[in-house]
């Protein structure tokens, strides 16, 4: 078995365990909130007129485990329905799976967060690059001021002044809801435009949010760069300085690539704010609304499909700088 083999096998075991340790606290926190409504849905079918044990079997259907039994049963019940992707059905979405409910909002949350991302990296390295080499200069002070800036803002507040701005002082984009109802939904133009129109706004927001922790860091890593013996081999060598620039630029992202498949992760979960304040139909808002209509099965499945996306981060950002990184990949065999 290679060294990335035996790392990936022990990511997943961890994964798993963290994944197992989410699904427990959510099914407690469903238990322990007052007046059980478990027990509450159970009682109010029965006062419609359902049988006792129709209304169990139907509350369990709802909740994903037996609303009967001592607290160990509900829990086996629940984490047997867990593993076969039964996660109970939706209360607000007229008793459609969470499973399918959650897979139809994944999809207004990855897109934009991942574009978002992919934007504030691109462009926060580069300008970090220059931030490094030239922070001796005005335009070093204006990048490293601004990636201060933008790095102490809150997500919320920056998709607060946002929508102000280019959807209320300057109204020429939208802010609410993911399209335009007037287009039909499918592969044509005017469907298209509508749905990158809309994204616009979420998109800049996660942008600005990462872009001042981007550059400060990959201005972090450059400078550390600079210092290293390499980079003065080469100069001495009388080596282009767009050469030396390209050394500079590899070495120092190489850190930077663990921290872009966390923020990831992350952000999804600040998806919450900023998916709240477009009306973005994502799984941020989807917690949101289950939060508000007491849909427990609702509840548990978002939490624990953001949680899920965080662990899986961590283990593609470890095993992704084991693989691009000789020195890091060299040191595991030497050791094993």
């Amino acid at each position: 078995m290679t060294v990335i083999a035996r790392r990936l096998a022990g990511h997943l075991a961890r994964g798993l365990v963290m994944i197992l340790v989410v699904a427990t606290i959510s099914f407690f926190i469903v238990r322990s909130i007052p007046g059980d409504p478990v027990a509450a849905n159970v009682q109010k079918l029965i006062e419609q007129g359902m049988a006792p044990q129709a209304a169990e079997q139907a509350t369990r259907v709802l909740y994903g485990f037996q609303p009967k039994g001592t607290l160990w049963e509900q829990y086996v019940d629940y984490m047997g329905g867990l593993f076969t992707f039964d996660l109970g059905q939706s209360v607000t979405h007229a008793g459609a799976p969470v499973t399918d409910v959650l897979a139809d909002a994944a999809k207004w949350t990855v897109l934009p967060v991942l574009a978002g991302t992919l934007l504030s990296f691109l462009v926060g390295i580069v300008m970090g690059v220059y931030a490094a080499i030239r922070r001796s200069g005005k335009l070093g002070d204006v990048l490293a001021i601004s990636g201060s800036l933008l790095h102490g803002v809150p997500q919320y507040v920056l998709g607060l002044l946002l929508s102000a701005i280019f959807a209320t002082l300057i109204p020429i984009l939208p802010a609410d809801g993911p399209v335009d109802i007037l287009f039909e939904p499918g592969f044509n133009a005017g469907y298209i435009g509508s749905l990158v129109e809309h994204a616009v706004l979420p998109v800049a927001t996660y942008a600005l949010a990462a872009y001042g922790g981007w550059i400060l860091a990959m201005k972090s890593s450059v400078v550390t760069v600079l210092g290293d013996d390499f980079i003065l081999a080469a100069e001495l060598r009388g080596m282009k300085r767009s050469i030396i620039f390209r050394y500079i630029a590899r070495n120092a992202i190489l850190p930077l690539f663990t921290i872009l498949a966390l923020s990831l992760g992350l952000l999804l979960g600040g998806a919450v704010f900023i998916e709240r304040i477009f009306n973005y139909p994502g799984l941020g808002l989807l917690l949101i609304e289950s939060i508000t209509m007491r849909d427990y099965a609702l509840m548990g499945g978002a939490f624990l499909i953001i949680t899920v996306s965080i662990i899986v981060a961590n283990i593609i950002a470890d095993l992704f700088y084991s693989v691009i990184d000789p020195r890091v990949r060299s040191g595991e065999e030497v050791s094993a």
